[in-house]
């Protein structure tokens, strides 16, 4: 009789569009298949335009969201959208973290720290009377 071959694992692979929706990086599915569509998410440093293209354990994703870049290594497939401590586990996180004095990105310079910048017009009047002289019509 022959000898058994060993079975090797098979590679589990899913839709990009259903994993980004079980990992919560994206609120809903149609959502995750325009972010691909559109071009905002890159495997492997390749820009995906298929929602169907398949994901495996090992590949690198750069999502782009809408204040910031996530890079994340996915780890497992996802088997439904659960809470956040389970989808937590379906990758790892790889964003690098804010250095500061880096340059702020786009959505960092359009807010300002409040009391900074030109002030409200509730501001104003607060700073007018403190000043000497300043008087009430």
């Amino acid at each position: 009789m022959g000898q058994k071959q060993p079975q090797s694992l098979p590679v589990l692979r899913q839709r990009l569009d259903k994993w980004l929706f079980f990992a919560r990086l994206q609120k809903s599915r149609s959502i995750a298949q325009k972010a691909v569509e559109s071009g905002d998410v890159r495997v492997n440093d390749t820009r995906i335009t298929q929602p169907s293209h398949a994901l495996k354990a090992g590949d690198i994703l750069v999502v782009s969201l809408d204040r910031r870049d996530v890079t994340v290594r996915v780890l497992l497939p996802g088997v439904r959208r659960g809470p956040y401590e389970e989808a937590r586990l379906l990758y790892e996180d790889l964003t690098p973290a804010v250095v500061p004095g880096e340059k702020p990105n786009s959505f960092e310079q359009a807010t300002r720290e409040r009391g900074s910048g030109r002030p409200t017009k509730k501001e104003r009047r607060e700073v007018d009377r403190l000043r000497p002289g300043w008087q009430e019509d």
